[in-house]
């Protein structure tokens, strides 16, 4: 069952449940206004009594008081008006309905008037009985409580037909008007049914309206474009990698094959020393790989760093690896939140960089504040035309070929502080080069 039936059918049952509750609160409303209306008018009819015994007097010369005056029901219309007169006794009527002690107390004034249903000759009434003057007579007026039937009937029957043709139009019309509702729906459900079949992640997603429909298709649209980009970079990154293993990986296989084709050859030493740095080169690509991939997923495990003791730590195991570099250290107290080993790999990642280009007896700089992490090194400098391509993966300047490296290190730096929510960036300098790396600072840190 598609979207659009199940809207018609949902919009139908709507309008019928809500006519069903009208139908169920109008019926005993008319139902008891009709009987209002019954007992209104046996209450009229009773005030004709008093014309209706002159009538008689009149024709039958005979008064109420006396004994044999005529108690049988006369017909008004509708209505049956009986005028018993006194002394009212209980028992069987053979000429209406059977006198009880509640209408001889009517009749004697101590009891008051009253409504009452009953049965006479297979015909159910409504009866109402009040005292008729002051000799202990009675009159009483009834009307068969068939009359009203048919009318209830009636109004039953329009009740249900009407909730039945509103509820087919309700869901007639909520088909017709999903049908326009749902055509961006529609749209988008075919753009993106296009997008899986062909792969083409560059097709437009329509999206033109402000509504819900029209969010979704720009959510759709976004993440299409990031899955694009995702794509795309994931390409790059493949086709970077191809060639940047492919050049060490060629010079092993031929250190390997001139070594498998004379071991006895003086030059063996040094070719197994070239294959050994080669093999060296490989796994620290590898490595850097792993960790660019391992950087663009979220943290797994995050927690307060403190980013000045990182870099205390990081320029200490740098001055043990190079000993001709001095290192000079100017850390506030910075408190940011993050992955702690992922930060300390990017650190870590700028002093190398820095050690790599600073000339023997040179010296690095290290300044932390305020979430800001800058190192400067003692080298040739970044040309201004290099300095926004610093952070590209595999980006190594023609200066830079001559040293080792793989091109990912800050490539790295750059990935893990855009998942931190910060920004790396090369600071344009007179002499040297200043990286610096921007993180978020959770809380002011402040010496005790």
């Amino acid at each position: 069952m598609n979207l659009r039936t199940r809207l018609a059918i949902a919009g139908g049952s709507v309008v019928a449940g809500a006519l069903v509750l009208v139908s169920a609160v109008l019926y005993p409303a008319v139902e008891a206004n009709l009987r209002g209306q019954i007992d209104s008018s046996l209450v009229v009819a009773v005030g004709q009594a008093p014309a209706v015994a002159m009538a008689i007097k009149a024709k039958y010369s005979m008064s109420i008081t006396q004994p044999d005056f005529p108690a049988v029901p006369l017909g008004i219309g509708n209505t049956q008006l009986q005028i018993v007169p006194g002394p009212v006794l209980i028992g069987p009527s053979t000429q209406f309905i059977d006198l009880t002690a509640r209408d001889v107390a009517v009749a004697n004034g101590t009891a008051t008037a009253y409504f009452h249903d009953a049965v006479y000759n297979g015909v159910g009434y409504r009866v109402y009985t009040a005292r008729f003057g002051a000799d202990g007579a009675l009159v009483r007026t009834a009307i068969p409580e068939s009359d009203p039937v048919p009318t209830l009937r009636q109004l039953a029957w329009l009740l249900a037909g009407s909730t039945v043709a509103a509820g087919l139009l309700a869901a007639l019309a909520s088909r017709l008007t999903a049908r326009r509702v749902l055509r961006p729906v529609g749209r988008l459900t075919e753009t993106v049914e296009l997008i899986r079949t062909t792969g083409d992640l560059t097709i437009p997603i329509p999206a033109d309206s402000r509504d819900e429909i029209g969010r979704l298709g720009s959510a759709f649209a976004a993440m299409t474009a990031a899955l694009d980009e995702s794509v795309g970079a994931q390409r790059r990154l493949v086709a970077d990698a191809s060639h940047e293993l492919r050049t060490p990986l060629t010079s092993l296989t031929v250190n390997l094959e001139l070594l498998a084709e004379n071991l006895a050859d003086a030059q063996a030493p040094l070719l197994a020393a070239e294959a050994l740095g080669q093999a060296g080169e490989l796994k620290t690509l590898v490595n850097d790989l792993v960790d660019l991939a391992r950087y663009g997923q979220p943290a797994f495990h995050t927690e307060d760093v403190r980013l000045d003791l990182v870099a205390e730590r990081v320029a200490a195991r740098a001055a043990r690896r190079a000993p001709k570099i001095g290192f000079e250290l100017t850390c506030a107290p910075t408190l940011v939140h993050g992955d702690p080993d992922a930060l300390e790999r990017a650190v870590a990642n700028l002093v190398d960089n820095a050690v790599k280009w600073s000339p023997s007896g040179g010296q690095v700089r290290i300044s932390v504040k305020e979430g800001t992490l800058d190192v400067a090194d003692a080298g040739p400098g970044i040309p201004d035309s290099d300095l926004e391509f610093v952070f590209d993966r595999f980006y190594r300047s023609p200066e830079a070929r001559a040293h080792p490296g793989s091109g990912l290190g800050l490539a790295i730096v750059r990935q893990v502080a855009e998942a931190h929510g910060g920004t790396a960036e090369a600071v344009p300098c007179q002499s040297g080069a200043i990286l610096r790396l921007v993180l978020p600072v959770c809380i002011e840190h402040a010496e005790p």
